[in-house]
């Protein structure tokens, strides 16, 4: 299954969509030794893009060819996610719409099922852009010599 668009960063970590649709979804991911932070265990910045990947993977299920954008993200982490090879699974669920905006929550599990991390995200709904170089005209850089 894929995320519809190619997102680098997201293919850097290794997130897996296992479940995309009627405003839910699930993403496997195991961390990578690089994904740790000093305390060997998984990065809470890995953790948050995980929860927002999957918080706008679950806003995107009932719109897929609209995009989505981050407005906010609150997130709590309640346990060390695992650095040790073991599967992360996150579950995304829209929890309310409107014609602009989505209001969503995300969960981290370790391969126990132990809750690692919760977030809640709002999400705007936006028209997909085309992709590639722009014609724009150069910009004029003055230097003050004061």
């Amino acid at each position: 299954m894929n995320f519809g668009v190619e997102i680098p960063f997201v293919h850097h970590l290794g997130f897996e969509l296992m479940l995309f649709e009627g405003g839910a979804s699930q993403i496997d991911y195991t961390p990578r030794p690089e994904h740790l932070n000093s305390f060997h265990v998984t990065h809470g910045g890995a953790l948050m893009t995980l929860q927002d990947v999957v918080m706008a993977t679950a806003a995107r299920s009932v719109e897929p060819d609209m995009g989505v954008v981050t407005i906010e993200m609150k997130t709590s982490f309640m346990r060390p996610a695992p650095g040790d090879g073991s599967k992360l699974t996150a579950r995304g669920r829209l929890i309310h719409r409107t014609a602009t905006m989505a209001f969503t929550e995300g969960t981290v599990f370790d391969a126990e099922g132990r809750i690692c991390s919760h977030a809640t995200g709002t999400f705007k709904y936006v028209r997909r852009l085309a992709v590639g170089p722009k014609d724009v005209s150069p910009l004029k850089t003055v230097i003050s010599t004061d």
